[in-house]
């Protein structure tokens, strides 16, 4: 019945011109809307990174530079300029809040997931063509479906709701591969190619703007692989024009590295050497993780549809080089996304530093791999392996619902949020999310059991759906409501409170979010001993006679002060915020 339905609905659309191309576009801004724009800028920026990147862009329009990335007045050469410019933008046209700071990572996103479907709606409809058939919901349902699990992951929707660099980089390292291979397929079926090579060209500059030289790498790794496989690199390479596309890239990308460096002597050593080579062959800042981090990242980031994986690279006999070597280009599609996510994949399980958002940059391929997949349950029997995969779906949505229910009591103590376990806990966010999980996996047993395959993959995204609006959403106010709220607060009251020339501290910690939202510079300081000294010394100098210290209440006491010392001038959450005075008691 439920077949029967989408068939009626995409021949109907399919007779269409125009409302295929208003469906298209509404369901793209529908999935995209709730995932990543939806609540986008309702709560505060979250230590430590995004702040950061927030303040270096507000500095730009500050200080009138938009070379040299500045924090806290010291340079930021962790990433290049382009996040930075666009955040920047933001600013100048909604002004400086958070909707601006993260705005660049929503709608890169969005625009990957838009690329994503029309590249998967136009393979279809050259399968088609090929196959001498007419297959609506086929062309219609799969990009429907793949874009939809390409916003309702864990992954996508955190950094695509962060405003950080990790989905620009994304955006424009997808949408590049995308480009090359609607450039490569339509180059053999008599369509316009130039434009899509122009533009491969174009998102990997953005990509090197982005965060530099894995900005190609990663594209020109992927792409070299999926060429050497099929026997045909030298031919693609000639029908590219490599050399007037390396001339774009340099000449969009390196202006802004020869500024930076002409005006900073350091930036290559920081930039090049710390950010980017040592990275790979060291562990920087504590990132270490064991060889098989990056199969738990993908396992959780891509959920559910994760456990479809193995049974998706399965179904595409990647080892059967010669037929794939005849195959027309459009229907190479498949075998393209394969090599995408294993480069990706294995690039960064070598590299020694890791973190979650490094793979991030797959999954618009994971997406695309489930979706074919599905395209093949839609025509075909499913394969063994399809059928196990569906009641390891079961297993792993029952078992996410059982853990959930168990959330509070394995939450740790935390000396930013002390009261967050409790205040969890009593929302009933936990339970919320373990009914609807629940729920999912009965369904997928009943459809699993009826052998209704073809809406395994909807159940599992109208779950995740429920679960984003009820549960993630509300946690995230949460979250806010205990660990930012407070640092904003006491942000507002130290702007209305700060007198001239005196000097805000932070002791014991380090929060950012302190500098954009006081719009001030904020000193650090890790120990209570450099504290006290500091102190001491600042109060000492007759032209300042006091200083504001942001810190936890247990530290006035532990750097040596007592109440006739401090001011307190607000308290809220884990914090206070006080005025050290050259004479005490003030």
């Amino acid at each position: 019945m439920i077949n029967r339905a989408l068939d009626d609905w995409y021949q109907y659309i399919n007779k269409r011109p125009a409302l295929a191309v208003a469906y298209s576009v509404l369901w793209v801004v529908l999935v995209c809307g709730l995932a990543f724009f939806w609540h986008l800028g309702s709560i505060g920026l979250i230590d430590e990174t995004e702040p950061l990147f927030a303040e270096a862009s507000r500095q730009m329009i500050v200080r009138n530079d938009w070379i040299t990335p500045f924090f806290n007045d010291e340079t930021r050469f962790d990433k290049p300029a382009l996040v930075y410019w666009f955040q920047a933008i933001g600013y100048l046209i909604i002004g400086v809040n958070e909707w601006a700071v993260r705005i660049p990572s929503a709608v890169a996103a969005m625009a990957t997931i838009g690329l994503s479907f029309y590249t998967l709606q136009w393979y279809f409809l050259k399968r088609d063509a090929l196959e001498g058939v007419t297959l609506p919901t086929r062309r219609w349902f799969i990009p429907s479906l793949a874009a939809a699990m390409m916003a309702f992951n864990a992954s996508m929707l955190v950094w695509g709701r962060t405003g950080v660099s990790d989905m620009l980089l994304t955006g424009c390292i997808a949408s590049s591969l995308l480009c090359f291979f609607l450039g490569y397929a339509k180059q053999q079926e008599g369509e316009a190619s130039s434009g899509w090579y122009f533009a491969f060209y174009v998102l990997v500059a953005g990509a090197i703007l982005t965060k530099g030289p894995i900005g190609i790498v990663l594209p020109g790794l992927v792409i070299a692989a999926f060429l050497f496989y099929l026997g045909n690199f030298f031919e693609v390479l000639r029908e590219i024009r490599l050399i007037p596309g390396l001339l774009i890239i340099f000449g969009l990308s390196a202006p802004w590295y020869m500024l930076v460096t002409w005006r900073n002597n350091d930036y290559i050593d920081s930039f090049f050497g710390y950010h980017n080579v040592e990275r790979f062959t060291d562990v920087v800042n504590g990132h270490q993780a064991p060889w098989f981090f990056y199969f738990i990242v993908v396992l959780l980031g891509f959920a559910p549809y994760s456990v479809y994986l193995p049974s998706a690279m399965l179904n595409l006999k990647f080892w059967q080089r010669g037929n794939w070597r005849h195959k027309p280009r459009v229907e190479q599609l498949s075998l393209f996304a394969f090599m995408w996510f294993l480069c990706v994949f294995g690039f960064f399980t070598i590299a020694v530093t890791k973190l979650p958002s490094y793979v991030l940059p797959l999954m618009p391929a994971c997406a695309i791999l489930v979706g074919i997949l599905w395209a093949d349950v839609l025509t075909k029997s499913p394969t063994p392996g399809f059928r196990f995969s569906a009641w390891v779906n079961i297993i792993f949505v029952s078992a996410c619902s059982a853990a959930l229910f168990y959330v509070p009591k394995l939450l740790g103590y935390d000396p930013a949020a002390p009261n967050i376990a409790q205040t969890i806990q009593q929302s009933n966010i936990t339970v919320v999310s373990g009914i609807i999980w629940l729920v999912c996996a009965i369904v997928l047993a009943f459809l699993v059991l009826r052998k209704y395959w073809v809406t395994l993959i909807g159940t599992n995204l109208i779950a995740f759906a429920l679960f984003l609006v009820f549960a993630l959403t509300p946690a995230l106010f949460i979250l806010d409501g205990e660990r930012q709220l407070p640092l904003r607060k006491l942000s507002a009251v130290a702007v209305q409170n700060i007198q001239p020339q005196e000097e805000l501290i932070m002791v014991g910690f380090k929060k950012p979010t302190v500098a954009f939202y006081t719009q001030r510079r904020v000193t650090y300081i890790r120990t209570n001993q450099a504290a006290s000294q500091y102190i001491l010394n600042k109060t000492a100098k007759n032209n300042y006679s006091s200083v504001l210290v942001l810190t936890q209440p247990k530290k006035f006491l532990e750097m040596g002060l007592q109440p006739t010392d401090y001011k307190v001038l607000g308290d809220s959450g884990a914090y206070r915020l006080a005025r050290v005075a050259k004479k005490p008691g003030f």
